[in-house]
């Protein structure tokens, strides 16, 4: 099966996160995985949102191809998932925690989730992006002005 880069497999791999209750800024992670044959691609975070950002290209340069937005990691994550031409799709992370194998936990993966509150994570993600690439915040937050009117 070919490797699927809007996978949410990048979101798993950091849960060193502070308290949710202090407040942090998104930061972009530095040597963000590459996968060679696909576009650039970046990853922002904090405690409450993770943010992956594939470009067309080879760089930051070239055109967003879509992004991942990962939100409220530490009760209830779910990803509201942007791809140009496509739009939008949003799911929910089922963290593979209630169903063992051999003792261990499943993969994380991707289910259905129901309504997206698009007012209000626009409105938090506004606030944890202060300190972010300004064209990058920029432009998650103007397509998901567009959410709902697809």
């Amino acid at each position: 099966m070919p490797h699927d880069p809007f996978s949410i497999v990048e979101t798993q791999q950091n849960r060193g996160y502070t308290a949710p209750e202090e407040k942090e800024m998104i930061r972009e992670v530095q040597g963000a995985r590459q996968v060679r044959g696909e576009g650039f691609r970046r990853w922002f975070t904090d405690q409450y949102f993770d943010l992956i950002v594939w470009y067309e290209g080879a760089d930051a340069q070239s055109p967003v191809a879509g992004y991942q937005l990962c939100y409220d990691k530490t009760s209830r994550e779910r990803a509201l998932t942007w791809r140009k031409g496509l739009g939008f799709t949003h799911e929910k992370v089922d963290d593979g925690e209630g169903v063992r194998a051999l003792g261990a936990k499943m993969t994380p993966i991707l289910v259905p989730d129901g309504l997206f509150d698009a007012a209000g994570i626009t409105r938090r993600l506004l606030e944890h992006s202060a300190e972010m690439d300004p064209e990058v915040a920029g432009f998650v937050l103007k397509t998901l002005e567009g959410y709902g009117r697809e």
